[in-house]
């Protein structure tokens, strides 16, 4: 077991930052440790601002993971409303002019919401706890909604304004929603969700300007109009202000299988804006999964702190729209193949209940679940396998016999 350090100074006080924070104090780390943050709040959950916060069904304290008092017991010194602008070496500089230096350093600064070239700032994103607190305020009066984006956030959004009685309308620049993750075909069964629920969805959607907070100049020449336009287009991890520091791959900060932070020594970087060396596919990845984020901070921990770490997880991620839970399991972008498991809603039946294995060269790489969460995340050791097609269809149909569903409706399969 290595000797720790004896000062770590983390930057970014949201969920990546503090898991950091909290496996070094389980893993028995007696140092300093200091807490840098560049917004006031105290760390909170991301994923319930664009659900519950939004939809008024959370008020937003119940999103914080740790209140100032909690902080205070993991025996740390924490510098929030405090943003990071330069780094030299171990020494973080801050806005204010002084700096903080560290033996060692965590970078977990996340990403900034992407904006569009010329975007008006009257035109609304959605990431961070004062924009969910903002938009949900504007529903109170507002009766009708544009969304640029029909990724999960622009989704959520779209449910939640719906669910307020407002018209919404989602531009889409792509075929289907989430092209690149779902694929073509559960790709349309996505866009059923927005239509069914009244959504005005409108893929292949070009824009050609946003002219300000309540008007969208299409490439076609149509003008759109509504009380809100929020661009919900993906995010940018945030790491202009290392000033060229370190290497960058897959739009992050390039770092090791540990986490690591290639060319600077004494850093390490979790979440939104790392990424890390994957052994398995020999390239680094930036993975923007709240489970991803967890397991990088844990396993960043246990390499400063000397200790094994625990293996790594499969990528998750969830996203609650049109009222079902939507759950991908694994990698789907790299599959060439989509089969369904269970379900009928590749074949123009019920959305609820399908369930889509993703195959690359005929071993199941990824699982999507719309509406089956129990019997999606059934399929998690078969996925880290890389189950063979005929082990996995084998299996859902002795799920099926078992519970008595009925079995998915065949379609032919398609290439990703």
């Amino acid at each position: 077991m290595t000797t720790p350090p004896a000062h770590i100074v983390v930057v970014g006080a949201g969920l990546g930052g503090l898991r950091t924070i909290e496996r070094l104090r389980s893993g028995g780390y007696p140092g300093r440790i200091t807490l840098v943050g560049a917004e006031a709040h105290p760390p909170y959950d991301r994923p319930p601002l664009s659900k519950q916060v939004l939809d008024g069904s959370w008020e937003p304290e119940r999103a914080v993971l740790r209140g100032l008092p909690e902080l205070a017991e993991l025996g740390m010194t924490a510098r929030l409303g405090t943003r990071a602008v330069g780094l030299r070496g171990t020494t973080v500089d801050l806005d204010g002019g002084d700096s903080v230096t560290g033996d060692a350093v965590v970078l977990a600064t996340g990403a900034a919401a992407r904006r569009l070239p010329g975007q008006p700032d009257d035109v609304v994103t959605l990431r961070t706890m004062d924009d969910a607190v903002a938009l949900r305020h504007r529903f109170g009066s507002a009766r009708s909604m544009i969304i640029v984006g029909a990724g999960f956030i622009g989704a959520e959004a779209a449910w939640a304004a719906r669910r307020r009685g407002m018209g919404a309308t989602v531009l889409e620049a792509l075929p289907v929603p989430c092209a690149r993750v779902l694929g073509p075909d559960v790709g349309t069964l996505a866009a059923r969700l927005f239509t069914e629920a009244g959504v005005d969805l409108r893929c292949g959607a070009r824009i050609a300007r946003l002219k300000d907070g309540r008007t969208v100049e299409l490439a076609d020449g149509s003008v759109l109009s509504a009380d809100i336009v929020l661009v919900g287009v993906g995010a940018v991890p945030d790491l202009a202000w290392l000033d060229g520091a370190g290497s960058r791959a897959a739009g992050g900060l390039a770092c090791d299988e540990r986490g690591r932070a290639v060319g600077l020594p004494g850093v390490w970087a979790v979440g939104d804006a790392a990424a890390w060396w994957d052994p398995g596919t020999g390239a680094h990845r930036r993975n923007e999964h709240w489970t991803s984020t967890v397991d990088q901070a844990t396993r960043a921990a246990c390499d400063i702190l000397g200790t094994q770490p625990p293996p790594a997880t499969q990528p998750y991620v969830w996203s609650d729209q049109f009222g079902l839970k939507i759950q991908v399991l694994g990698r789907t972008e790299t599959a060439d193949e989509a089969l369904p498991l269970h379900g009928s809603g590749l074949g123009g039946g019920e959305a609820k209940g399908t369930v889509v294995g993703y195959f690359a060269d005929g071993r199941l790489t990824g699982v999507v679940s719309f509406g089956a969460p129990a019997i999606g995340m059934r399929y998690r050791a078969l996925v880290a396998a890389g189950a063979d097609r005929a082990t996995v269809l084998a299996q859902a149909e002795q799920r099926h016999q078992g519970s008595g569903a009925a079995q998915p409706e065949p379609v032919e399969a398609q290439p990703r």
